[in-house]
C-alpha cells in the first residue's frame, strides 16, 4: 500500500475486537447495546456490528439516519436535541423507521404536535451532571410538564430518558471515572423510581465510552449507547477507558521537513485532518502522539514524541535530539489522534491496512 498524504488508516481487526467487547459487556450487565454511530458514520463498519448481533443505532443528526436508514437500519435513536426546522426529515423517517429523538422543552414538543404525521418515540433530553444540555434531573415538575405535553398527541410515544456523562472524559483516571458513573447513575436512578409507576416501561438510556468500557454497575441502565469505543483514541487511553493497542485509527503523515535546532519535524497533516482536540500533559499540549510502523501496523506511542502545533496542513511534530534522526523526509509516521470522532469526521474516509478504502457519510 502506497501512502502520499494524509490517510486514515482503520485496523480492521482491534475495530471488531472492540465491537465483541463492548457486545460481551452489554450481555454481561443485561444491557441493550445502541451503539452510537457519530464515531464511525460508515455504512460497512454499520454492517460489522451486525454481524454481532446489533440491530438498533444511534445517531447524531437527521441526515445521518437517513443516512443509516439507506443501508438497513430500522430503529435509529437521534441523540442530539430535536431541530424543529428539520421536521421533513422527522416524518419522512418515522414512515420508514422506527425513529427516537430527544427533547427538553415543552415549547419543542408543543410544535412537533402540530407537524408529526406518523408514529414517533421521545425520549427526554437528561442533564445528569455533564451541563451541555437537557433538563436537569431534579426538576421532577418540568420533566412532568413536557411528558404532559407529549401525552396530548396519539401520534407521539414517551419512552424514557436519555443522558450522557461526557465529563468523564475529562476524568483523570478509572477511579474519577467511576465516580461520574454512581453520580450520574444514581440521578437516573431517582428519575426512573419517580416515573415508573406512571410509566413502568420507561427506558434509561446511558452513552459515554468511559463510563461503559470500564464500569461495572449497571443494574439500573436498559440500554448503553457508547460511540467513541469502536476506534478509541489517546484521550480515552490517556483516562484509563482502553489500553494505546486497542485504537484502531491513526493518521499516517509523511515528513516534509525538519528543523533539528528547534528539535522539530513538519508533517503533511495539519487542523484539517485531525482537529485542535488536544490533551494537557506535564506541561505540554499535545494534539497527537507518534508511532512508527511496527509489522504493517503502528506501534506504542515514541516517548516524548508528540504533536505540538497544529496549522491547515501542517503538523510541527516535537522529536528528542535521540530520537531526531531516526526520521527522515520523505517517511510516513502514524500520529494516534487525541479524538477520533472528529479525525474521522474530517477525513471521511478510512483505509484498512490490507489497503480496502471505507467511505463514510459526510455532511458536505
Amino acid at each position: 500500500m502506497k501512502i502520499t498524504k494524509p490517510t486514515l488508516l482503520l485496523d480492521k481487526g482491534k475495530c471488531r475486537k472492540n465491537i465483541e467487547n463492548m457486545v460481551d459487556r452489554a450481555k454481561e450487565f443485561n444491557c441493550k447495546l445502541r451503539p452510537h454511530f457519530k464515531t464511525h458514520q460508515s455504512h460497512e463498519i454499520g454492517e460489522w456490528f451486525k454481524e454481532f448481533g446489533i440491530d438498533s443505532c444511534a445517531v447524531s443528526s437527521l441526515e445521518m439516519a437517513k443516512y443509516f436508514h439507506k443501508s438497513g437500519w430500522k430503529d435509529i435513536t437521534v441523540a442530539f436535541p430535536l431541530n424543529l426546522l428539520e421536521i421533513d426529515t422527522v416524518n419522512y423517517l418515522a414512515k420508514e423507521i422506527t425513529l427516537n429523538i430527544c427533547v427538553e422543552s415543552v415549547e419543542t414538543v408543543q410544535h412537533l404536535n402540530k407537524e408529526i404525521r406518523h408514529p414517533l418515540n421521545i425520549f427526554i433530553k437528561i442533564d445528569a451532571g455533564y451541563h451541555r444540555t437537557g433538563v436537569q434531573a431534579q426538576k421532577l415538575e418540568e420533566i412532568q410538564s413536557i411528558i404532559n405535553e407529549i401525552e396530548k398527541n396519539e401520534l407521539v410515544n414517551f419512552v424514557g430518558f436519555i443522558q450522557h456523562a461526557g465529563h468523564s472524559y475529562q476524568a483523570k483516571g478509572k477511579e474519577e471515572i467511576n465516580k461520574i458513573h454512581q453520580e450520574t447513575s444514581q440521578l437516573m436512578i431517582d428519575l426512573k423510581d419517580h416515573f415508573k409507576k406512571q410509566y413502568p416501561e420507561l427506558i434509561i438510556s446511558n452513552g459515554d465510552t468511559p463510563s461503559c468500557s470500564i464500569c461495572s454497575d449497571f443494574d439500573h441502565i436498559d440500554e448503553m449507547r457508547p460511540g467513541n469505543f469502536v476506534f478509541y483514541d489517546v484521550m480515552q487511553a490517556e483516562i484509563g477507558s482502553c489500553s494505546y493497542n486497542d485504537i484502531a485509527v491513526a493518521l499516517a503523515c509523511p515528513v516534509v521537513a525538519k528543523h533539528k535546532d528547534r528539535n522539530e519535524i513538519i508533517l503533511y497533516g495539519g487542523a484539517i485532518h485531525l482537529s485542535k482536540d488536544r490533551i494537557e500533559q506535564n506541561g505540554r499540549t499535545i494534539y497527537g502522539l507518534i508511532s512508527k510502523k511496527e509489522d504493517e501496523r503502528w506501534g506504542s506511542p515514541i516517548k516524548n514524541c508528540y504533536m505540538k502545533k497544529l496549522s491547515q496542513e501542517h503538523g510541527t511534530m516535537h522529536v528528542d535530539d535521540e530520537k531526531f534522526d531516526e526520521f527522515n523526509i520523505g517517511d510516513i509516521v502514524y500520529v494516534l489522534p487525541i479524538h477520533s470522532c472528529l479525525t474521522a469526521n474530517l477525513m471521511s474516509q478510512y483505509t484498512t491496512l490490507e489497503g480496502v478504502n471505507i467511505n463514510m457519510f459526510h455532511y458536505r
